[in-house]
């Protein structure tokens, strides 16, 4: 706003818009640029808790909006904005393997893990965050795990309990839904063929061990139903339209405490999982965007998803924090991937290993889906 605009306009208004003039000028640079960012989450109950969790209470603290939208991972969209230098995505929920992979193509900022807020009784971040979750891509937020589960009212006979008995066609008949991906199948397809879990990354290793993965694949191919988005295998289930599925288990338990789905969980084998928030490289919405991320990892932030859903923070400090389901005063530790009981038979998803064998492995699989 300049001399000659001051003279044109109304006699009297002259101060209010030099005093209006004044306070965008010592505003903050980043909320002069930037009232509103772009979240990009998995959809369904999971952005409903983070939602709840986080992001009303950013939004309420930094008058910054945050506007949400669904993806189901991959970086082909944000190598795309990237490329094009068109980004749009600010922050993006991703899983461990893609967002090392994305770090490694330059596709995410880096934030200094010495930046992120303290622990819950003031812990440095660095101490607060155990040491396979923390790498120059970020640190990881809240654990999840990919289990399967059945619906207790179309089944017939005897109850699954192991991931053999979900491959098991003969003894369990019936259609089976899976993820379009070769993430956690290889894994399951190896633990149901009998690998210990502790060997499932040196047997992917090798190209017998993952003949033998795709062999197993092979024995059910013809009876899977792909999914690829969260909220389709308790849609599957309820339909019936599949008499097992692999899916994330907060999404399950979210369907059995608020729908009353006869839904039940069968945790062997589960591969534990991480994810991170990553802001996507060359956001114009980066200050904004940062502020976001930091806010989300505070340890209240982190356990306030607890509340809605039956994933548990990463962040030690944040454990404790973990209580009841806010809804129905469920108590949630029985409910997590990472309660003793459910580790039991648990692998961790080697989030490396994906990263440095990701697209050989989509191709093999895409390649395998086409025969």
């Amino acid at each position: 706003m300049n001399e000659h605009f001051l003279k044109i306009i109304r006699p009297g208004a002259a101060m209010a818009a030099a005093s209006l003039l004044a306070l965008f000028l010592l505003a903050p640079a980043g909320a002069a640029r930037a009232q509103s960012i772009t979240v990009v989450s998995w959809g369904g109950s999971y952005a409903r808790a983070s939602q709840e969790a986080y992001h009303k209470g950013f939004t309420a603290e930094t008058g910054i909006e945050v506007r949400l939208e669904d993806y189901n991972g991959g970086l082909a969209q944000i190598r795309a904005q990237v490329d094009a230098g068109a980004v749009h995505w600010d922050v993006v929920d991703m899983e461990m393997s893609d967002a090392r992979l994305a770090c490694d193509e330059g596709l995410i900022e880096l934030i200094d893990l010495a930046d992120f807020p303290a622990g819950v009784n003031g812990e440095a971040p660095q101490d607060d965050f155990p040491p396979e979750s923390v790498s120059e891509c970020g640190a990881a937020m809240l654990f999840y795990s990919t289990v399967f589960a059945y619906n207790r009212s179309f089944l017939q006979g005897p109850a699954p309990e192991t991931i053999a008995d979900f491959f098991d066609l003969e003894k369990f008949p019936g259609r089976r839904g899976m993820r379009r991906s070769p993430l956690v199948n290889l894994e399951f397809a190896l633990a149901a063929d009998g690998v210990p879990l502790d060997e499932v990354y040196r047997a992917l290793d090798t190209p017998e061990g993952l003949s033998r993965a795709f062999r197993k694949l092979d024995a059910i191919k013809d009876q899977v139903v792909w999914w690829e988005a969260g909220a389709q295998p308790p849609q599957l289930l309820a339909d019936g339209e599949v008499a097992m599925s692999t899916a994330y288990n907060g999404r399950i338990f979210n369907a059995q405490v608020l729908e009353g789905q006869p839904f039940v969980i069968v945790w062997d084998a589960q591969v534990l999982d991480s994810g991170l928030l990553a802001i996507v490289a060359g956001t114009p919405r980066y200050e904004a965007a940062r502020q976001f991320v930091l806010f989300a990892n505070r340890p209240r932030s982190i356990s306030n998803i607890s509340q809605h859903i039956s994933y548990g923070p990463v962040r030690v400090s944040a454990r404790a924090l973990v209580d009841r389901h806010l809804e129905t005063g469920i108590v949630m530790e029985p409910h997590m991937p990472t309660s003793p009981e459910n580790l039991k038979r648990s692998l961790e998803l080697d989030w490396r290993w994906w990263s440095e064998n990701r697209d050989e492995m989509y191709e093999r699989f895409s390649a395998w889906l086409a025969r």
